[in-house]
């Protein structure tokens, strides 16, 4: 494994943490009253917009998954409208999974749907922007020893990461603690961005220090 592309990787997910630092300080300088807290579905929106911004040009900058077959601009153009698609679906599957798990049904609607746009941006396009709109390849990679690089790698751990740090950001929410961040889903959308950052930066380290037992496959 090359020393070269795990650098690749770690600048890559720098980039995307850094992107997130700055959706919660840059805006505050052209938009009146911003905060995180003050005005989180605005917030939500930024953070989305400059994630999914970021790993688009970082996908096309640094193709870690670039075929080697020319595609035409009409298979080019059909599969950006699939990706788009999905992307659309799975945001609404995360909404309709957020509202089974205890999430108002009627009320709050508008945070709930930013909420799933938000995890949708840290896991599922992601997924598009490295193995395209194919959902073989997608349960592939999240099924056991499935990763065929480090990219793929670096994809389960910072998409379980944020589900599981969007998770973890439930709790404080029933508690009768009365503090501004309790008011849904800012625990929930906080807690999912910090998992993202956590794995950004766990998941370069983690194939550092394993890569003598990583070995990719072709499938």
């Amino acid at each position: 494994m090359r020393e070269a592309e795990i650098r690749r990787l770690l600048i890559a997910n720098l980039l995307c943490a850094v992107s997130i630092v700055l959706a919660a300080v840059v805006p505050a300088f052209f938009l009146d009253g911003f905060s995180v807290l003050g005005t989180h579905l605005t917030w939500l929106c930024v953070c989305s917009v400059s994630v999914a911004t970021l790993n688009v040009i970082l996908h096309l900058v640094l193709k870690p998954s670039q075929s080697p077959k020319r595609s035409s601009f009409a298979h080019k153009i059909s599969r950006f409208l699939k990706c788009c698609i999905y992307f659309f679906m799975s945001c609404i599957l995360f909404h309709a999974i957020i509202v089974l798990y205890g999430a108002p049904l009627i009320e709050s609607v508008t945070e709930t749907f930013l909420f799933a746009v938000l995890l949708s941006t840290f896991t599922t396009l992601q997924c598009l922007c490295l193995l395209g709109p194919n959902i073989q390849a997608w349960i592939r990679v999240f099924s056991k020893n499935g990763a065929m690089s480090i990219w793929e790698n670096s994809l389960q751990i910072t998409s379980v990461c944020s589900i599981l740090g969007a998770w973890f950001g439930a709790f404080p929410i029933p508690l009768d603690w009365d503090r501004p961040w309790q008011v849904w889903p800012i625990s929930c959308s906080l807690g999912a961005t910090f998992g993202y950052m956590a794995g950004l930066i766990i998941a370069p380290l983690w194939i550092h220090w394993n890569r003598k037992q990583l070995t990719y496959k072709s499938r």
